[in-house]
């Protein structure tokens, strides 16, 4: 081998020292052969520092040959002797080349005396045997198959088509035409992609089969194979570029037709069919018009993928308007279900819970129509459908049931509002006169009986038609008749159970619970002592107006006017003029009382006096510090 050759692969024959080996080991047993290599050219490397690289590459060849199973542990020494010698290069030392020749010439004659060529001498025969061993050697090679080389025009069409091969994928790699439509399909797709590139591949095949065709056809259809491989993993990359713009533009294509007839009011599963299928023929189309000839290519799984695409986003897209029709008709429903409820709880008459039923029920009706007749398109199974439905008559119910929950975290104010109206305002809404023949402690029974009703009303959700007896039990238990001022007394503490020291309604379910017996009870407290004071003030205006209306002095009054006053009033008789004196004072007196409206400015003034009286918290020191104010 050529000095500058040592390490490489081909050019050291490295395949064909290996195949040596293996051969040697499959038809023969170890024996000594001497493999010398002649290394020619030799540069100024010293032959000591080439030996070493030499003999490690032709270790690590022995090393990597397989192996029959009796010679897997056999050292390479088994089978060969190598040695190593170098030859001058005969252009620069002639003379010293020739010299080295003729030195290795002279071992090749003396090959057999101990230490030259021939090995070890282990498998020689006499002279008489040497035509029928060399038989035997030859009947051996000639037998395996693996040992015979190809024919010359074998060897030569490898070499030739092989070239050829390689010349037409590099004149492919670097053809215009084909870097311009590689571009061109990066930013989208290109009508035509696949006819135009099979031409170009089409162009450089035929070129190669014409060059070819007298060569052995075995060995140019093995090429060509090989060179066909080559080009298409070439050009896949702007295939698989091209499909993926197919894809992106079917898919793009399809949901914006979708979401426009969804918009149009078309049924939703009528529309996904359709575009569905409009969309694969589609992808189908472009990916036809994308095919290559000469590649086998199949785009199913991309198209599986875009399938998958459009699923999910049919199914995203059917949730999302499932949801706006849900919010839609959750939105009617609260329109149709909270003001109406609010109405019937600030009323709370007997037919409240009946009322709000019957609203119920009447309004989910419409909704549920609504509903199911807005989701007709979308061609959903009844099982679903009936999970929506439900779905929303329990929205509905949960309104009301929040509804009612505001309302009764409100009730205290809506209790002292009913009071106010009962006690303020007569059957016929006219405001009330605290004048002497007034009941107030009648009207102060109707109209905490009146807010009682109200807290019995809101104390717990009516919506199942279960019967209750939670206005029996309040009234029983708070309302146990009229005190002395006019209050109402709770119920007698000396009773053996309470009903209201409890957290639930008998017969009703804990969340059904409003206000809680408990609760009642602080309410109803607290009602009362707020109240009071309406009450105090329409007793105090009662008392001012029948101390105003009674103008005569007591009868005792009368008569020691009269036993005291008789010489005044002879004294009048007896000069009339005085009379005359006193009608004009009485009338001029008159005239200023009723202009100036003395009366009800002093009925103001003894009710003010009466309310801050009544009130012990204006005392400071049993002082009183009372301001009559009468306007002008």
């Amino acid at each position: 081998m050529w000095c500058h050759d040592i390490g490489r692969e081909q050019a050291a024959n490295k395949p064909l020292l290996k195949t040596v080996f293996q051969v040697m080991m499959r038809l023969f047993s170890p024996r000594k052969t001497t493999l010398l290599f002649v290394i020619r050219d030799k540069t100024k490397t010293p032959l000591e520092v080439l030996e070493p690289i030499l003999r490690e590459d032709i270790q690590k060849i022995w090393d990597s040959v397989p192996k029959p199973p009796k010679y897997k542990v056999t050292p390479l020494s088994d089978f060969f002797n190598v040695e190593i010698t170098a030859l001058s290069s005969y252009e620069e030392k002639e003379e010293l080349f020739k010299e080295q020749v003729a030195f290795l010439r002279q071992r090749f004659f003396h090959s057999i005396v101990p230490g030259g060529l021939a090995g070890d001498r282990r498998a020689v025969v006499p002279a008489s045997g040497f035509p029928f061993s060399i038989q035997q050697i030859w009947k051996i090679i000639k037998e395996n198959k693996d040992l015979d080389l190809p024919a010359h025009k074998v060897m030569v069409a490898t070499v030739r088509c092989e070239e050829i091969a390689k010349e037409k994928v590099d004149h492919l790699t670097n053809d215009e035409d084909w870097h311009e439509l590689e571009k061109e399909v990066q930013s989208g797709p290109i009508p035509g992609f696949g006819k135009k590139l099979s031409t170009i591949l089409d162009t450089y095949f035929s070129s190669y089969d014409m060059e070819v065709v007298y060569f052995e056809e075995s060995v140019r259809t093995k090429k060509r194979q090989q060179m066909v491989t080559e080009s298409l993993n070439l050009v896949y990359p702007a295939y698989k570029a091209m499909v993926e713009h197919i894809h992106s533009k079917s898919l793009k294509r399809f949901k914006k037709e979708l979401e426009e007839a969804v918009k149009n009011g078309e049924g939703f599963a009528f529309a996904l069919r359709q575009y569905t299928e409009s969309c694969m023929a589609e992808f189908d189309q472009g990916c036809s018009d994308a095919k290559i000839e000469q590649a086998s290519w199949d785009p199913s799984k991309s198209r599986e993928k875009l399938k998958q695409e459009i699923d999910a986003y049919a199914t995203s897209l059917c949730a999302t308007q499932l949801s706006e029709i849900r919010s839609k008709s959750e939105a009617q429903l609260t329109k149709a279900l909270a003001e109406a409820v609010s109405s019937f709880l600030e009323s709370a008459s007997p037919d409240t819970w009946p009322s709000i039923r019957k609203l119920l029920k009447n309004e989910t009706e419409i909704a549920v129509l609504n509903f199911k007749s807005a989701i007709a398109g979308f061609e959903i199974d009844d099982e679903t459908s009936n999970e929506l439905v439900e779905s929303l008559k329990d929205y509905g119910r949960s309104v009301v049931e929040k509804k009612a929950r505001e309302e009764a975290g409100q009730v205290l104010i809506r209790m002292k509002d009913r009071f106010s109206i009962v006690f303020s305002h007569d059957n016929e809404s006219m405001p009330r006169v605290w004048n002497g023949k007034v009941d107030i402690r009648a009207i102060t029974k109707d109209a905490r009986s009146a807010s009682l009703k109200l807290l019995a009303v809101m104390a717990a959700l009516r919506l199942d038609e279960k019967p209750d007896n939670i206005e029996a039990t309040l009234s029983s238990a708070l309302t146990d008749g009229i005190g002395a001022t006019g209050s109402l007394l709770e119920g007698s503490s000396s009773s053996s159970v309470n009903p209201l020291v409890s957290n639930t309604w008998e017969g009703v379910s804990p969340s059904d619970v409003l206000i809680t017996p408990v609760q009642c009870k602080s309410l109803w407290r607290q009602f009362k002592s707020e109240t009071e004071f309406t009450v105090g003030q329409a007793l105090a205006a009662q008392e001012a107006n029948r101390r105003s209306e009674s103008w005569l002095p007591p009868p005792w009054v009368i008569v020691a006017l009269v036993v005291l006053g008789f010489n005044e009033f002879m004294a009048l008789l007896r000069n009339p003029i005085y009379i005359g004196v006193i009608f004009v004072l009485y009338l001029l007196g008159k005239a200023l009382f009723v202009q100036l409206d003395i009366p009800g400015e002093f009925r103001h003034g003894f009710e003010l006096l009466e309310i801050i009286y009544s009130n012990s918290s204006l005392w400071e020191h049993e002082k009183c510090y009372c301001i009559l104010w009468f306007p002008s």
